[in-house]
């Protein structure tokens, strides 16, 4: 079965709002607070680890389980580049290897991930991972995505003295250049995808500076405290809509994944139904994995079964 959602408006609504969260949250910990980038980026790192556990063993999409790895990336990711840019401590003293050099070294991280990604037979197209591996994939570019688009957005809103409120209207700008591209052009979709993925984080973190800088500096001044809190209850309230729409009308199953390079079955990271299943029940992936390796497919389920 799907785990991983469609790629819709609302999908980009909400991973905005989840890394706009990620950035305040940091600050708010690492800044606000004075818990330092090291302690704070073990503290998101242990729930980083224990929802992406979870979400690689769910059998099915999960709204709040998948979203919360979202933002377990963008928080983690957000330390992991305060880390490398600035260096430790609870301020931002300049002691890391800059934005600029900080960005270019995640970039390059990136590409070998993708690389990597191609090596392995895996599908690009993040609407259709069937497969553990090829969804371990997908979530290491996700955290390295969204820790480049923290080193990103830091560049250009500090280095190169555009500020938040410019760097704003020109990543605005670009995601708008990306999205005519996507309707208008032949352009592969996975690389505006993954281009758009790494350039709402800084949109998300220009957004978080106008919440929490004081009214002097262009901001709301609302404090990363009160827009940590306001950004949190609406990304729940969105997840729950999105919750209620996937139990009104359940997302389609998946082909059984095979590589890509090889043709060969893989593991499937999700639940795996079969032509014979009983209504309202779903088969285990190891119990039907290799029923489906020869079936070459999952069969779409009678609509008695999408309810269960």
């Amino acid at each position: 079965m799907r785990k991983l959602p469609h790629v819709t408006l609302l999908f980009w609504i909400v991973k905005i709002i989840a890394v706009t969260l990620g950035e305040t949250a940091g600050d708010l910990f690492g800044i606000t607070l004075g818990v330092g980038y090291v302690a704070t980026a073990l503290i998101f790192l242990a729930f980083f680890v224990v929802v992406l556990v979870l979400q690689i063993r769910a059998k099915r999409f999960r709204p709040a389980l998948f979203w919360a790895v979202v933002l377990g990336t963008s928080l983690v990711g957000t330390e992991v580049s305060d880390f490398l840019d600035r260096g430790p401590g609870d301020s931002s003293v300049p002691s890391g290897v800059g934005y600029g050099w900080g960005a270019l070294i995640l970039t390059t991280l990136l590409a070998i991930i993708f690389v990597v990604w191609w090596r392995t037979g895996q599908t690009y197209d993040v609407e259709n991972i069937a497969s553990r591996r090829g969804e371990i994939l997908y979530w290491i570019a996700i955290l390295v995505s969204n820790t480049l688009g923290t080193a990103t957005g830091d560049w250009l809103s500090d280095d190169t003295g555009l500020g938040f409120h410019n760097a704003f209207f020109i990543i605005a700008a670009i995601m708008l250049v990306i999205v005519g591209a996507h309707y208008l052009t032949n352009i592969n979709t996975m690389l505006l995808f993954w281009l758009a993925f790494v350039l709402t984080r800084p949109l998300g973190a220009a957004g978080g500076d106008s919440l929490t800088k004081p009214v002097d500096e262009g901001g709301l001044g609302w404090g990363t405290l009160w827009a940590s809190v306001a950004l949190f209850a609406l990304l729940v309230a969105l997840v729950a809509y999105q919750a209620i729409q996937v139990h009104r009308h359940p997302l389609e199953p998946l082909p059984y994944p095979t590589n890509g390079r090889t043709g060969a079955p893989q593991q499937p990271n999700g639940a795996v139904i079969t032509p014979t299943t009983r209504p309202g029940s779903v088969t285990g992936a190891g119990e039907a994995g290799a029923a489906h390796s020869r079936a070459g497919q999952i069969s779409r389920p009678r609509p008695a079964e999408q309810g269960s």
